[in-house]
């Protein structure tokens, strides 16, 4: 079975002040370490800002991404060959995935599931508000926190962002289609840098990995 994986980076950064993309981290940029995960994969197609598409990436192909990130997913999925049987979608803000969560998620679809997510479970009590208040405390039982990469059968992900949808995953436009995703564990230590701050937190992180 054929491998590819789109890793998106496009994102101009606005809650971090700058493309946090290309920040260094440990001697590397962010999205270099985020690169490196996807070992097993046979391609990769790096998605980034209009102004970077023209960059020299250690990938297969560097493809420009759109104004949404459903968008930019998309604009990589047109540079994947159609021979591919699978398709891993990372976010480039998560530097510090590793290859076995890769595997674990690609293994899923290998094994006939149309989609897997790496997920951990939540810890904090989780109440959704209306109005300033409090409308609802959640079962944090069946509650998960959803990370990438995430893996799908390359017909079912295509077909199902046809429709040009917009979410904040891909599972949940597999989902919205009628999809079956499946959950893999995650990693505790596999943050999204949103902040700042959360640069010295992966570097503590990776100097406690070496």
């Amino acid at each position: 079975m054929s491998v590819w994986a789109i890793v998106v980076a496009a994102g101009s950064g606005s809650r971090f002040g700058k493309p946090k993309q290309y920040e260094p981290l440990a001697g590397q940029r962010v999205l270099d370490w985020s690169l490196a995960a996807r070992a097993s994969c046979d391609g990769v197609v790096l998605v980034v800002p209009s102004s970077r598409a023209d960059a020299a990436e250690p990938v297969d192909a560097v493809v420009a991404g759109a104004e949404t990130r459903s968008g930019s997913v998309r604009a990589g999925l047109a540079a994947v060959p159609d021979d591919a049987d699978v398709i891993a979608v990372h976010d480039a803000a998560r530097p510090l995935a590793t290859p076995a969560l890769f595997d674990a998620a690609v293994a899923a679809v290998r094994a006939g599931a149309q989609g897997a997510i790496c997920a951990v479970p939540v810890t904090d009590t989780v109440k959704r508000v209306a109005d300033g208040a409090v409308a609802e405390t959640l079962d944090r039982r069946h509650l998960v926190a959803v990370q990438t990469p995430q893996a799908f059968d390359a017909t079912t992900l295509r077909a199902a962002h046809a429709r040009n949808p917009e979410a904040t995953d891909d599972a949940a436009v597999v989902e919205s289609a009628g999809g079956r995703v499946v959950v893999v564990p995650g990693d505790p230590h596999n943050l999204k840098i949103t902040n700042p701050d959360d640069l010295a937190v992966a570097a503590a992180l990776l100097e406690r990995r070496r």
